[in-house]
């Protein structure tokens, strides 16, 4: 379908699905790595368009998009998602599926603070408690009732990430990283057992929340493609690996959340408390799952480096990777070494 005509029949769907008047599209907005985020003009009010990229065709690509609104519509209302407003599944549409939310104003924060704004410790702390506190809003929530039985598989969800990525490591590497079957083996053996089944969100830290432009409030938790039912300690790790880095050790993917690398600002430990007093949830083995969201990001990421080698991938975020994984997997095995959070 040429563009000019794409945009046409895009426009006219969505006028009879959402009832606006004088819709155009807008320009693809920055962030989302893994799928296309558009404006949407309209007389009524902006809104937000999703959908896979333009040349990536597939059922999983599909999958990611409808599971991100089935998510925000459980959600929205009971915790900081933007309002879901039209599904399409028509293909014949745009050539994909896609999903329509509202526009949410806000700023997308990842290494640095907006220059206006105080370049203090307390501001930094006040992004981490809004961020968590929006982040037990979710997990509070009890998703039975919420989100269809074929949503996830919570029961086993860590073990049999641990043996996918295991097995997707070694058949596909082009280069040894010891760390990935030694902190695999570790997390088999100490895994703490299941707790309270939340919904989560699977890649959840600063850099995918919007932050109200003139101070630090959270709007929305934006990207959830990745979203599935599971432990809620598996989000609140991920979130609490990339806080407090010290930037002198060179992490790996030190810009996600890196306005935080500083050490004046409240240590990882002070947030969990603060998730747990929000969500009424014990943190209790965060330590097993900061290790855990470390090791499955390197081991998830090692793709790309994989690609790259072969000269089929050459980005900046690709070529990084040579540093980062081994990094985020040095970083893991320093927690497990150390024994403690925080």
């Amino acid at each position: 379908m040429q563009p000019v005509t794409a945009a046409r029949t895009l426009e006219e769907w969505l006028g009879e699905a959402t009832g606006r008047h004088e819709i155009r599209l807008g320009p693809v907005l920055a962030g989302g790595n893994s799928n296309v985020t558009r404006l949407i003009e309209t007389r009524e009010g902006r809104l937000v368009l999703r959908h896979p990229p333009v040349n990536l065709v597939s059922d999983r690509a599909a999958a990611g998009i409808e599971r991100e609104y089935r998510a925000i519509s459980a959600l929205h209302g009971k915790a900081p998602v933007p309002r879901p407003v039209a599904w399409c599944a028509d293909t014949s549409v745009i050539g994909q599926p896609f999903a329509v939310t509202e526009w949410i104003e806000g700023i997308s924060l990842t290494d640095r603070l907006p220059p206006e704004w105080p370049q203090d410790a307390a501001t930094v702390d006040a992004l981490g408690v809004a961020m968590i506190e929006g982040l037990a809003a979710v997990h509070a929530m009890d998703p039975a009732g919420l989100l269809p039985d074929d949503f996830g598989r919570a029961e086993g969800f860590i073990t049999r990430q641990i043996d996918r990525w295991l097995k997707v490591r070694e058949a596909d590497y082009v280069r040894e990283l010891p760390l990935i079957a030694q902190i695999g083996a570790w997390l088999r053996e100490n895994h703490p057992g299941h707790g309270r089944t939340s919904l989560i969100h699977c890649d959840f830290h600063l850099d995918n929340c919007l932050i109200a432009p003139t101070e630090p409030k959270l709007r929305v938790i934006l990207d959830w493609e990745m979203a599935t039912l599971g432990d809620p300690r598996i989000d609140l790790g991920l979130c609490l690996f990339f806080w407090q880095r010290n930037p002198a050790d060179n992490p790996g993917f030190a810009f996600v959340q890196g306005l935080s690398n500083r050490p004046d600002v409240m240590p990882p430990a002070r947030l969990a408390e603060r998730w747990s007093a929000a969500s009424g949830m014990d943190h209790a083995g965060l330590d097993y799952f900061i290790v855990f969201a470390a090791w499955r990001l390197a081991a998830i990421v090692e793709g790309a480096w994989v690609l790259c080698h072969r000269g089929k991938e050459d980005t900046p975020y690709a070529r990084g990777l040579e540093h980062d994984v081994p990094a985020l997997l040095r970083e893991a095995a320093a927690i497990i070494e150390r024994g403690k959070v925080g």
